[in-house]
């Protein structure tokens, strides 16, 4: 949209609190914005200057807008954050967090069961969560299984069940894990305080669940029951030792609250959340976020807080971050640490980021390192064809025919120096007649980067061509014609002596029989050819059989697909009587089939 486009729409756009959405030509979301005054925010766009080029590419794009007015800017905020998780739009900040979390729920029935899931429903069950990791998730189902004796059973205990009679206990009673609802032996008020207790444990609040246990151990032993206050003992320690060892930060006073930090590299983001309730860390995550528009580290913190918050279910009314942002919830406060307990809680949760990061940088250096022999072969690759970068993406085309028919090309791709085989693509010849391998394979080429420069997807720094100068030269003006010209390597490769060939060179390079770098140029040479001769006989195969049988007068299509799905090959078609044929395609069109196969009969 020019600035002449949009002063003919900008008295249209009220001067109120609001969201903006862009559409491209497509009609699609392309970006979505909040205002304090939308009018002014969005003619700011159609300034003649913009700070960065995304941004110029960004109103490049727009065709369309759409405004959604709001009464305070909380609801704003709120709206727009709403809209990028639904529609995450090309230019916006990215989440890059699309897992399925785990979640504990206490299912709504008599006697509730406890058990993991990642598909909340609404039936009326209460879910906590989400929690980051299944193994955290599947410790705190076992933390909880020994020491609050609970159901596992799925049996109906209505009242009316339990009173009846209808069952009986299981082994899981005789091993102290269940106290037997099912047979009325653990009435219903009891069995609710031991839920009341999980939910304690789960947002962190020990304190309860220890004291009601001391309780509990302290009457066991009045009755004399040594063994069973012992096992009661055994619970507390536990809680006190392992639990909370695991969760505490020491010395942190009580209270809930999200502590946020952020860490940025360039376009990248990272967020880390620790979940602090009752004083207990239960529960830390860092996240990615991708920006677009350059959008200042507070906006970037505040779209993540809110995202999170959501995704965690978290209502805490005090959020600890390293700086002052714009995070218009009510009721909730921004607590900006200078020392003290939120200040450690600040350090840590950057501890944590930090750590998150190097993870990621372990990743790729163990990567690379696993991939050390084939990085020295692009390196050696990179010295032998005088290349200005090391050629970790590289693709190679071949083209094949069968006497001027089925013409297709194919093209294998190598990402750090082994098949990607996802990015492997086969061409179907559209515009090129008889044999012509020059025109084919331009018209691979041309299509191939046509799409990728179309995608915006990167290019790669080598592209070899299987064949001589011919080919070369033909794939080169495809290259030309795309204007990419500077930005690609080509290379030949002569078919029978291995000769190396460049754009516009008179003389070839001849690698190193023996070299590393000419047995890898082989390799990829074998791989496309290999990939282009197989889609090359399929579609040959199929279009001889399809051609066969539908030369024959009176014989469509549709009868001879059918007929190639019951018997597999116009050979084996040929061995069968009347009766079979007709049985699948009627007598009248058996009689044909059968006639034809005799007349052509050597």
């Amino acid at each position: 949209m020019t600035q002449e486009q949009f002063s003919n729409i900008a008295s249209t756009i009220p001067h109120e609190p609001g969201i903006y959405k862009y559409f491209d030509a497509d009609d699609k979301i392309i970006y979505v914005g909040k205002a304090k005054n939308l009018r002014k925010r969005v003619s700011s766009y159609f300034n003649k200057t913009f700070t960065t080029y995304k941004t110029h590419e960004l109103v490049k794009r727009i065709e369309r807008i759409e405004f959604t007015i709001v009464t305070s800017e909380p609801d704003a905020f709120f709206l727009e954050n709403s809209l990028i998780k639904n529609f995450q739009p090309r230019f916006n900040i990215n989440l890059k967090d699309d897992k399925s979390y785990p979640y504990i729920v206490i299912k709504n029935e008599s006697f509730p069961r406890i058990y993991l899931t990642r598909q909340p429903v609404n039936d009326g069950s209460e879910y906590l969560g989400p929690y980051t990791s299944v193994a955290r998730v599947r410790e705190l189902l076992e933390f909880i299984r020994r020491t609050i004796p609970l159901r596992t059973c799925s049996l109906n205990l209505t009242q009316r069940n339990i009173e009846k009679g209808k069952f009986k206990v299981c082994l899981e009673y005789h091993l102290g894990n269940c106290k037997g609802p099912c047979e009325g032996l653990q009435c219903k008020e009891e069995y609710d305080g031991s839920i009341a207790q999980v939910r304690n444990l789960l947002k962190g609040n020990l304190q309860p669940v220890i004291r009601q246990f001391k309780e509990e151990m302290k009457c066991l032993a009045a009755d004399l029951e040594f063994e069973k206050a012992e096992q009661v003992r055994k619970k507390i320690e536990y809680l006190e030792e392992y639990y909370q060892s695991r969760s505490v930060v020491a010395g942190m006073k009580g209270g809930d609250k999200d502590v946020f930090s952020i860490i940025k590299e360039q376009d990248i983001a990272y967020v880390n959340y620790l979940m602090v309730r009752g004083g207990t860390i239960v529960q830390t995550h860092t996240t990615r976020l991708e920006t677009h528009l350059d959008e200042p580290i507070e906006e970037i913190l505040a779209f993540a807080i809110q995202q999170l918050r959501t995704d965690f279910n978290s209502a805490a009314k005090e959020i600890v971050a390293p700086f002052k942002i714009d995070y218009p919830e009510e009721g909730t406060e921004i607590v900006i640490p200078k020392a003290g307990d939120r200040k450690k809680l600040l350090e840590l949760s950057e501890l944590n980021a930090n750590h998150f990061i190097e993870e990621i940088k372990n990743k790729q250096r163990l990567k690379i390192s696993r991939n050390t022999d084939q990085i020295k072969v692009l390196e050696q690759l990179q010295l032998d064809l005088q290349l200005q970068e090391l050629p970790v993406h590289i693709e190679c085309f071949d083209n094949s025919n069968f006497q001027g028919s089925y013409p297709v090309s194919a093209m294998v791709c190598f990402k750090n120096g082994v098949p990607s085989k996802k990015d492997y693509r086969h061409f179907n010849v559209k515009t090129v007649e008889g044999i012509n391998d020059f025109a084919s394979m331009k018209e691979a080429v041309h299509r191939r980067y046509k799409r990728l420069k179309e995608e915006e997807q990167e290019l790669p720094q080598l592209v070899i061509i299987d064949g001589g100068k011919g080919q070369l030269s033909a794939a080169n003006e495809a290259i030309e014609e795309l204007e990419l010209t500077g930005s690609i390597t080509l290379v030949g490769l002569a078919k029978n002596v291995e000769e190396i060939f460049f754009t516009g060179d008179k003389e070839s390079l001849k690698l190193p029989y023996n070299g590393s770098s000419l047995k890898f140029i082989r390799f990829i040479r074998d791989q496309v050819h290999r990939y282009g001769v197989t889609f090359h006989r399929r579609k040959r195969s199929k279009g001889t059989f399809k051609n066969e049988l539908e030369d024959i007068k009176g014989i469509g299509k549709a009868t001879a697909d059918t007929l190639l799905k019951k018997f597999r090959s116009v050979k084996y078609i040929r061995q069968q009587r009347f009766e079979d044929i007709s049985a699948v395609v009627g007598a009248a069109k058996a009689n044909i089939i059968l006639d034809y196969f005799s007349s052509t009969k050597n």
